[in-house]
């Protein structure tokens, strides 16, 4: 009895299931496939609050396609909404891998290509839908889909959903399908929007929260290098490819601009031309498609990515991810490095970051509950001077940081009108830009300020 209480075949799902379930290698059910699957079976509203990577795709996945069970009429009976393509094409996949043994019919719909094929499918039939909320309604209004048949909706990732937007969209669905029916809400986080919206969405749910809201699992180890600039991020993360101390991984930029840079740093020098890939919103959907294939089959080894890759992105043995630039949305931090250590497996996240981002990083560490282990920049790795406008405009966002935090904070750049003395600042300037003398003393004195010099002797310890 106790041996049957530790898998799968505790929740009495029928044969085919279990059978894809085996193919997938699944044995034991996670805490939150435990939580989960009985409530969801017995018809209950979930919201369900879980880190990425402990097995909630499958947690919400395998009591639906219980109760959808086989094809059935035309029209579909499952919405499942998330807000990326990525992401919406991860959970198609996993629907077609655990229902394989089934008939029941699936689709996924999104943008960034012609909806035709998409069209074709749900005409000819279709029982669980997967979708971005914008595509959905695109196609809603075209008159393509019909809801009257649904009788179950999940909202996946809706912390991410929010914060890209989609509420109007969400809430135009809500008004078009049927009231009568079940909803599932899993969030990686839990701050006050999500709750608020929890209570419009979902009737009397039960919630299931596997780890307190926005932890991080404790098989990924975390620490972090404080750097002067942009150029010794670049020289440390080249240091741990050449050393082979970073093997698979992501790494996260703020912008497509600085993933573009990162790539073209890497790209030949530290990783092989065909192992590297770089993806991000200026790529096409066909693009990052495959690039993501290429990365989960391991003929790519490191990719690196802005946030829209982020929640995409479930796959297994990434030993490491870089967190070249601190988010901006701190709770995409924990969304990030669960992209690594992932299905119990042991992972690694690195953060850079520069004296601006110390502001965000303590106030991600403030959600996450606990500090990130700091580490000293290797002995090997060349600390680069800061250039004179980099420099500046680091000092600026300091200071607006601080504006922030206190409205009467001047500011260091704030100073008295005094004509010879902005006269003097100018001509100081104006010599710097030609001599170049002026810019390396600037850049000099910023990387005493936080501990840093031009050579890596000059680290404070």
């Amino acid at each position: 009895m106790e041996e049957i209480e530790n898998t799968f075949e505790q929740f009495e799902l029928n044969r085919q299931l279990l059978n894809a379930i085996a193919d997938a290698g699944y044995t034991i059910p996670t805490p939150i496939q435990q939580k989960t699957i009985p409530l969801t079976l017995q018809g209950h509203d979930v919201l369900g609050i879980a880190q990425t990577g402990t097995g909630k795709t499958a947690a919400y996945l395998l009591p639906i396609l219980m109760k959808v069970k086989y094809a059935q009429g035309k029209l579909p009976r499952c919405l499942i909404f998330a807000p990326t393509r990525e992401l919406v094409i991860q959970i198609d996949k996993a629907v077609g891998e655990l229902a394989k043994y089934t008939d029941i019919r699936h689709v996924a719909l999104y943008g960034g290509l012609g909806p035709k094929t998409q069209i074709e499918a749900i005409q000819a039939g279709v029982d669980i839908i997967v979708a971005t909320p914008g595509r959905f309604m695109d196609l809603y209004l075209r008159g393509d889909i019909g809801v009257k048949d649904i009788k179950i909706m999940i909202l996946d990732e809706a912390d991410k959903m929010m914060d890209m937007g989609f509420m109007p969209q969400i809430r135009s669905i809500l008004e078009v399908i049927p009231t009568k029916r079940q909803n599932l809400l899993f969030s990686a986080t839990f701050p006050e929007k999500v709750e608020r919206f929890s209570f419009e969405f979902l009737e009397f749910p039960t919630r299931v929260e596997v780890s307190p809201q926005a932890t991080t699992a404790e098989t990924i180890k975390q620490r972090m290098f404080t750097v002067p600039n942009m150029q010794t991020k670049i020289n440390i993360l080249e240091y741990f490819f050449k050393t082979g101390e970073i093997q698979k991984t992501i790494i996260f930029t703020r912008s497509k601009d600085i993933a573009d840079k990162v790539f073209e740093a890497l790209k030949g020098s530290v990783v092989p031309k065909e192992e590297i890939r770089v993806i991000h919103a200026n790529k096409g959907q066909n693009t990052r498609i495959n690039s993501m294939d290429a990365f989960r089959e391991d003929a790519v080894k490191v990719l690196v990515a802005t946030d829209v890759a982020a929640r995409g992105i479930d796959i297994e043995h990434v030993t490491h991810v870089i967190n070249f630039d601190v988010p901006l949305i701190y709770e995409d931090y924990v969304h990030r490095i669960g992209r690594t250590g992932r299905a119990n497996n042991v992972g690694e996240a690195i953060t850079f970051l520069t004296p601006p981002e110390e502001y965000h990083i303590k106030k991600i560490e403030k959600i996450i509950r606990m500090e990130i282990l700091r580490e000293l920049i290797p002995l090997d790795v060349t600390i680069a001077t800061t250039p004179f406008d980099e420099n500046q405009a680091m000092l600026l966002e300091i200071d607006n940081q601080r504006k922030k935090e206190n409205p009467n904070f001047k500011g260091a750049f704030h100073e008295k009108k005094n004509p010879r003395a902005a006269a003097a600042k100018k001509k100081a300037l104006t010599s710097g830009k030609s001599g170049g003398g002026s810019s390396t003393k600037s850049s000099s004195s910023s990387g005493r300020k936080y501990g840093f010099s031009k050579s890596n002797k000059g680290f404070k310890r």
